[in-house]
């Protein structure tokens, strides 16, 4: 039976990832900051309370062998503005740290969650494909991007087994609104709260918002059929405006007697004008597709908000 470590594995997209694992048949154990897991986990799934930098810890769980899947991460692109030296030393060292550790314990595969919506920048093309030029705009997304670029190098000179995935901009059932991170679950909250939503110039931004499910899906496959050394954008090519978001939950909101309030601000220089991703890299290797349209996966999240 595969063991597989799955760091961050309890959050938002790792419950899923996580539900995957265990589908699969494997061995799937969850390393995560908190006392308990905030939400209930497969059955059979180990959950495992602490911190990935501490190295003593990652030494006594990873195993010959065994996979990891990195999905930790200590902050959002809002709050890295606030603080880039923060964003920095507590995310970087600790992922170098985790690759050091795979290294020596002889893992058969790391998958690097790191982000399709910051580490490109303002694009030059659209959709864009893992061959698009990276300059990043934010703290979040430099760190991010040096984070890959540290995979890459543990891959080239060590032989470390690597894969970094480039997932869109996730969304879907109890996704949490107060993080700074997730503007639909900001719009749905807002909608609930009877609180104005605000967007930047006349639309907004234009982003790929995928399912998580489809995200999961997405990483699952890289796991499982990626290369060592590549990288995988998970998206589904299609680019939706802030106020395109904002048109199709007012639908569902009037349906249930709801309002959406929105404010217009100007444009802000710090925002990427546009984010698509091309995932053609990833259905080639292994088949994965986006399943969930996005005006369905709007309406799981509003259901599911409803309750």
């Amino acid at each position: 039976m595969k063991r597989c470590l799955v760091i961050g594995g309890a959050g938002f997209i790792g419950r899923h990832v996580t539900k995957l694992l265990c589908e699969s048949g494997r061995e799937v154990v969850v390393l995560g900051r908190r006392e308990k897991a905030m939400r209930e986990l497969p059955a059979g799934c180990q959950y495992i309370s602490g911190d990935y930098r501490d190295r003593k810890l990652l030494q006594r769980i990873l195993q010959p062998g065994c996979e990891v899947i990195d999905l930790a991460y200590s902050t959002v692109p809002k709050t890295s503005y606030d603080d880039p030296v923060y964003d920095l030393i507590s995310n970087l060292p600790a992922s170098v740290g985790l690759f050091q550790e795979a290294l020596a314990a002889g893992v058969s595969r790391v998958v690097v969650a790191s982000s399709g919506g910051t580490v490109y920048g303002q694009c030059v093309r659209l959709p864009i494909d893992e061959k698009h030029p990276t300059m990043p705009i934010s703290p979040y997304g430099i760190t991010k991007l040096t984070t890959d670029l540290y995979a890459m190098m543990f891959h080239h000179t060590a032989g470390l087994p690597v894969v970094v995935v480039r997932p869109a901009n996730a969304y879907g059932e109890d996704q949490l609104a107060g993080t700074g991170q997730g503007f639909i679950a900001a719009v749905m909250a807002a909608a609930f709260g009877g609180r104005e939503v605000e967007i930047f110039g006349a639309e907004g931004t234009i982003r790929d918002y995928v399912h998580v499910s489809d995200v999961a899906a997405g990483i699952f496959a890289a796991l499982d059929h990626g290369q060592d050394g590549e990288i995988y954008n998970i998206g589904t090519g299609i680019g939706t405006s802030n106020a395109g978001i904002i048109k199709i939950i007012e639908g569902l909101a009037g349906n249930n007697g709801v309002q959406v309030l929105t404010k217009v601000l100007p444009s802000r220089t710090f925002d990427v004008e546009a984010n698509v991703l091309d995932s053609a890299k990833l259905s080639a290797c292994s088949g994965w597709r986006p399943q969930i349209p996005l005006e369905e996966g709007l309406k799981r999240a509003w259901k599911a908000g409803l309750r």
